[in-house]
């Protein structure tokens, strides 16, 4: 078993996020071998997109707000709400609150970034 403490998981750089802390909780080098989860915090009039990956994604907030566009459809997400991006799905996400976002984001590890 790896336990990942939040204060001691690592910020990273994600591709194209504005406003954006993302930390890597699981993954390769924490020892997990099929699947990443990312811990995000958005703030207000931040977000990430448009633009798709070829993995499937998944939401889930854990506090505040965050808006979700695919096709011009917004979806807003509340807390322990959950959403399934499709692979090269074209989305965007958007805090358009005043208090922080926090999500949880799960991915494959093949074919991650």
């Amino acid at each position: 078993m790896n336990v990942t403490r939040i204060g001691d998981a690592l910020p990273y750089d994600a591709p194209n996020h504005r406003d954006v802390v993302a930390y890597r909780l699981q993954g390769p080098d924490q020892g997990a071998s099929r699947s990443l989860v990312g811990f995000s915090v958005v703030q207000p009039g931040g977000g990430a997109g448009p633009d798709s990956s070829p993995f499937e994604k998944v939401y889930v907030v854990v506090r505040g707000e965050i808006t979700v566009i695919i096709d011009g459809t917004e979806s807003v997400l509340g807390p322990m709400d959950s959403c399934t991006i499709a692979p090269d799905e074209v989305r965007e996400i958007v805090n358009r609150g005043t208090t922080v976002c926090e999500m949880l984001t799960v991915l494959p590890v093949v074919g991650t970034r």
